[in-house]
C-alpha cells in the first residue's frame, strides 16, 4: 500500500499538486501498519493518519473512527498512539462517526481520557441527534457538563481568533468579468470533486498566465488577493470558489486537499458566488476596484470599511455585507457559524439560560406595516410567519432540494463532511443529465455510486438517461413552498427556489433548511392578449426588452444597470399558462441574474399538474425508484393539497423596488436575444438581413415540447 501509494505521491508532485485522501481500503492497510510500524516510517504513518484521511462520514473516517475508538478503549494497541492522543485525533474529524465514540468516552473510568473526550467534543459542532444524549448525560456526568458548558458559552467560536484590524494582501486582478466557467471550466466537469487537480484548470481560457502570476505574487510574502470588476457570474458551480480558495486561501487542519479563507474584491460579485464565499470562510468585499492592479501591496480595514494602498491612501471604501460577516470569517464560514451558533442556541435553551451576546445578530428590518408580495409570504410560510421583509435573515425550511450529476460528487463530498447520514430536507433529487450523454469513465463510476448514496439517505436517485434534472424536479413541487438546487436553472414554476452552489445545496439537503438575506422583488405584470405569430418565448424576452426601453436594465458592461440583479422576478397577468410554460419565464429569471422568481397561477392549471404528477410518481415507485418512501409521502402531500386547493397570492399594497408592465398587445413581432449576451434584446425587425451562422438550443431552457413542434 504505501508503494503505490509513494507512487501516486510523486506522479501528483509533477502536477505540482497533493496526493488524492485515503479510501477506505488503504486506510484500513494504514491502520494495521500502525499497530506494528517498521522502523524510521513512524512520522509518514502518523501523517498519513493524521492528516489525510477524509472527516465526516466519509467511508475512510469509518475506518479511522473505530481504529481510533480501538486504541482509546484499550481494544487495540500502537506504538505510536496512547489512547489519549487517540481521543484527540477523534476530536479532529469534525463530526459523524467519531461523535458516539467521544460519548462514550465521556463515561471512562480514566479521567484523563474523559476530561480529553470532553474537550474534543466541545468543539465538536455536528452532533445532530445525540446533542440530546451529551444533555442528558451532563445530568450526572461532570464531563458531559463540561461539554454542555462548553456549547452554551460558544467556547468552539470564542477561541478561535478575531479577523485582525489590518490585512495586508498583494493584488492579483483580473479586469472585467469573471464568470464561473473561467474559474471551472465545464471541460474539465469530470474532475471537480479532486480540488487541487481542477484548480489547475483554473483562468485557462480567461488568463493563460494567470495561475504562474499568482505562484510569483505568493514569494511577496503577503496572502493574494483575487480582485476583479465583476466576479462569479453564470452557473451556481461550488468548484468555481474551490479553485480560486486553492489558490488564495489557507490549508485547513486534519481536512485534506481543501482551503478556506482567502480574500475576494469585486466591484460586483454575483449573489451565488459571494454565498458560496462566505460558507466557504473566504471574505467577499464589493467595492470599487479601478484604482487597484496586479502586484499591488494593499491593506484591508476590516472594522473601518477602508483599503489603502503602500502610501496609505485609501483608494477604496466599502461596507461589510451581512453584518454577520466578520463572525462568518472567523468560525470558518457561513456554514459553520450557522450550525454552531444554532447548537450555542440549543444548548443554553435546554439550560434555561438567554440568548448567548457573544454573536453578531442579524438585524431586522422594520416592519412597514404594508402587505407582502407572493415570494414573502411563500418564504415567510417556510419560517412560520406571515411574510418576509426584504433584508431579514432568515433560514425557510427546504421542502424540496435538488442535484445534479457534474456537482453532484461534490454535493455528496460536502454531505459527508457535514456528517449527513440521513436528509432533512422533504424530498431530495439526485439527476444524471449532464453526463449521460457523453460519459467518461468517471462518469460511469459516478453513475454507479451516487444513486445508493443518495436514495440511503431517504433521496431519490433518477437513471443515467431519464432526463433534465429541471424537469423531473418540477414534476415533484408542491405549490407554494421554497427549495434550492445545485444548477442555476433551478427556478421553481410552483412556490419559489434559490438556486445554490453545491456546499448550501449538501446543508439545505442534510439539515432541511437554507441561510436567506431576503432580496427585494420586481413586479412584472402583463396585460392585454397574445397577438397573432409571438410564442412563449417572445413573452420572455419581452421582459428585459420592456426594462431596456425603461432605462432599467443596460447592455453595456461599462456603469451597467440592471434592475432585476440579485432581486426576486414575481411576474402576474397569465394565470392560464400551463406549469411548463410558466417554467420557461421563471427559468429565464437566471439570465436576469435574479436571486429568484415565482409566477401566480391559476388553481385549475395546478391542480392539473399536480394529478398527472402524482401518476408519474406512483409509476415511478412501480418501476423500482428509490427511495419510495420518500416518493410516496410527497404523493401523500399533493392529494392533500388537491382535497384543499388554496394559493397564496400577494397582497394589494405590497412593495416592491420596480414594477414593471408589460402589454401583450403591443408586442406584434418576435423578439430574439442578440448574441453574445441574454440582455441584448432586439426586435425581429432590427434583425432582419444578418446572417446567421449557428444556432445553439440549450437543454436548461427547452423541454420535449419544443423539439416535438
Amino acid at each position: 500500500m504505501l508503494e503505490n501509494y509513494q507512487n501516486h505521491v510523486q506522479q501528483r508532485a509533477t502536477q505540482g499538486i497533493p496526493p488524492l485522501p485515503l479510501d477506505a481500503g488503504q486506510t484500513s492497510e494504514l491502520c494495521e501498519l500502525l499497530k506494528n510500524p517498521a522502523n524510521g516510517i513512524e512520522e509518514k504513518l502518523m501523517g498519513l493518519l493524521r492528516d489525510r484521511v477524509p472527516p465526516g462520514v466519509d467511508e475512510a473516517a469509518y475506518v479511522k473512527a473505530g481504529f481510533l475508538t480501538g486504541i482509546a478503549k484499550g481494544e487495540i494497541t500502537s506504538p505510536l498512539i496512547t489512547p489519549t492522543y487517540a481521543v484527540e485525533l477523534l476530536g479532529t474529524m469534525v463530526g459523524g462517526y467519531n461523535v458516539q465514540s467521544l460519548i462514550e468516552l465521556l463515561k471512562s473510568e480514566n479521567s484523563e481520557l474523559a476530561n480529553t473526550a470532553a474537550k474534543a467534543l466541545s468543539k465538536i459542532l455536528l452532533v445532530y441527534d445525540a446533542f440530546n444524549d451529551v444533555i442528558e448525560l451532563a445530568e450526572t456526568n461532570p464531563y458531559a457538563k463540561q461539554v454542555v458548558d462548553s456549547w452554551a458559552a460558544a467556547e468552539w467560536f470564542t477561541t478561535r481568533p478575531q479577523l485582525p484590524e489590518t490585512i495586508t494582501v498583494t493584488v492579483f486582478k483580473v479586469p472585467g468579468e469573471t464568470n464561473t466557467d473561467d474559474l471551472s471550466p465545464a471541460p474539465h466537469a469530470t474532475t471537480r470533486p479532486d480540488i487541487p487537480l481542477h484548480a489547475l484548470a483554473m483562468l485557462e481560457s480567461k488568463m493563460p498566465e494567470g495561475l504562474k502570476t499568482i505562484a510569483e505574487l505568493k514569494e511577496k510574502g503577503n496572502p493574494v488577493a483575487y480582485v476583479g470588476d465583476v466576479v462569479g457570474t453564470g452557473s451556481s458551480r461550488k468548484s468555481a470558489c474551490n479553485s480560486m480558495l486553492w489558490h488564495i486561501g489557507e490549508e485547513i487542519p486534519f481536512i485534506p486537499n481543501k482551503k478556506s479563507g482567502g480574500y475576494i474584491l469585486g466591484g460586483k460579485i454575483a449573489p451565488i458566488f459571494f454565498n458560496t464565499a462566505e460558507d466557504s470562510g473566504a471574505l467577499p468585499i464589493e467595492c470599487d476596484v479601478t484604482k487597484m492592479e496586479t502586484g499591488m501591496v494593499i491593506t484591508i480595514h476590516p472594522y473601518k470599511g477602508e483599503i489603502t494602498n503602500e502610501t496609505g491612501e485609501i483608494i477604496s471604501t466599502f461596507t461589510l455585507k451581512p453584518e454577520t460577516m466578520l463572525d462568518e470569517v472567523r468560525a470558518g464560514g457561513r456554514i459553520p457559524l450557522l450550525i454552531g451558533r444554532t447548537l450555542t442556541d440549543k444548548t443554553r435553551n435546554a439550560l434555561g439560560l438567554e440568548t448567548s451576546t457573544v454573536f453578531t445578530r442579524p438585524q431586522m428590518p422594520e416592519d412597514t406595516g404594508k402587505g407582502f408580495t407572493l415570494a414573502q409570504k411563500m418564504v415567510g410560510k417556510a419560517c412560520g410567519l406571515p411574510g418576509v421583509r426584504p433584508g431579514t435573515a432568515c433560514e425557510p425550511l427546504m421542502t424540496t432540494v435538488g442535484s445534479q450529476d457534474t456537482t453532484g460528487p461534490m454535493t455528496r463530498d460536502e454531505m459527508k463532511e457535514l456528517a449527513c447520514l440521513g436528509f432533512s430536507a422533504d424530498l431530495v433529487m439526485q439527476s444524471f443529465c449532464h453526463t449521460a450523454a457523453y460519459p467518461k469513465p468517471v462518469d460511469i463510476k459516478t453513475h454507479k455510486q451516487l444513486p445508493d448514496f443518495f436514495s440511503a439517505r431517504g433521496g431519490v436517485a433518477l437513471r443515467p438517461g431519464d432526463g433534465i434534472i429541471h424537469s423531473w424536479l418540477n414534476r415533484m413541487l408542491l405549490p407554494d413552498t421554497v427549495g434550492t438546487g445545485g444548477d442555476s436553472h433551478t427556478r421553481f414554476p410552483l412556490g419559489i427556489s434559490f438556486p445554490a452552489g453545491s456546499g448550501l445545496v449538501a446543508f439545505a439537503a442534510a439539515l432541511g433548511l437554507m441561510p436567506l438575506d431576503m432580496p427585494e422583488s420586481v413586479l412584472v405584470r402583463f396585460k392585454g392578449k397574445l397577438q397573432p405569430g409571438v410564442t412563449l418565448r417572445d413573452i420572455v424576452n419581452a421582459i428585459p426588452y420592456v426594462a431596456i426601453q425603461k432605462g432599467l436594465l443596460t447592455v453595456a458592461l461599462e456603469n451597467k444597470k440592471n434592475i432585476f440583479s440579485g432581486r426576486i422576478l414575481e411576474m402576474e397577468g397569465l394565470p392560464d399558462l400551463k406549469v411548463e410554460q410558466a417554467f420557461e419565464l421563471t427559468d429565464a429569471s437566471a439570465e436576469r441574474s435574479c436571486a429568484g422568481s415565482t409566477i401566480k397561477l391559476g388553481t385549475e392549471t395546478i391542480s392539473e399538474y399536480l394529478r398527472s404528477n402524482i401518476a408519474l410518481l406512483k409509476n415511478m415507485v412501480a418501476r423500482g425508484y428509490s427511495d419510495a418512501r420518500t416518493i410516496m409521502r410527497r404523493v401523500a402531500k399533493m392529494e392533500q393539497w388537491l382535497a384543499n386547493p388554496e394559493l397564496m397570492s400577494g397582497d394589494a399594497d405590497a412593495e416592491y423596488a420596480e414594477i414593471i408592465e408589460v402589454d401583450l398587445n403591443e408586442i406584434k413581432e418576435p423578439i430574439v436575444a442578440a448574441p453574445n449576451d441574454p440582455d441584448n434584446i432586439k426586435l425581429m425587425s432590427e434583425c432582419a438581413g444578418d446572417k446567421i451562422d449557428e444556432v445553439f438550443i440549450g437543454s436548461c431552457m427547452t423541454n420535449i415540447g419544443h423539439y416535438r413542434a
